[in-house]
C-alpha cells in the first residue's frame, strides 16, 4: 500500500511533468499544488490541493479528506502566512486570506455544488472547514 506522503509526491511529480495537466483521479479535476513553510520544521512542504475560482483568487478548503484534524499545510499558513502556488503553467507568490462568515459559508457551499464529496467531508469533520483563498502578489 502506498502512504500519503509517496502518493502525494506523484501526484506532485505528474503534475509538474505535465504543466498542471493531469490523468487518472485528477484529470478533470482543478488541482493546484500548494507549498507551504512548515509551523515546526521550517521546511518547505508541497501538497496538491483541489480549488475553486473565485474571481481572480484561487479558493483551497482545508477540509482534509473529513478528518477531525485540519492538514498539515492550514497550519503552515496559520503560521506563516506564506504560500506558493502551482497552477497550469504558472507559479506565483499568493496572498493569504482566512475567510470567515457569510464569505467563507457561501464558498463552501459553491465548492460542495461542484464537488460533492465536499459535504460529507464536513459531516465526517465534525468541526468547520476553512476556507482560504490566494491570490497573486505580495501582502502590503
Amino acid at each position: 500500500m502506498t502512504d500519503s506522503r509517496s502518493y502525494n509526491q506523484q501526484v506532485i511529480d505528474e503534475f509538474r511533468a505535465n504543466n498542471g495537466v493531469m490523468s487518472g483521479t485528477y484529470a478533470d479535476a482543478p488541482l493546484l499544488l500548494l507549498t507551504t513553510v512548515g509551523a515546526r520544521s521550517g521546511q518547505q512542504r508541497t501538497s496538491p490541493v483541489l480549488y475553486l475560482r473565485d474571481g481572480e483568487r484561487f479558493v483551497v478548503f482545508a477540509s482534509n479528506g473529513g478528518d477531525a484534524r485540519h492538514p498539515a499545510w492550514y497550519h503552515n499558513l496559520v503560521a506563516n502566512r506564506q504560500a506558493t502556488v502551482e497552477v497550469g503553467q504558472e507559479r506565483f507568490e499568493a496572498v493569504v486570506t482566512f475567510t470567515e462568515g457569510t464569505e467563507r459559508d457561501e464558498l463552501y457551499a459553491r465548492q460542495v455544488a461542484a464537488e460533492p464529496a465536499f459535504g460529507e467531508f464536513a459531516q465526517r469533520a465534525g468541526r468547520t472547514i476553512p476556507v482560504v483563498a490566494l491570490s497573486r502578489g505580495t501582502k502590503r
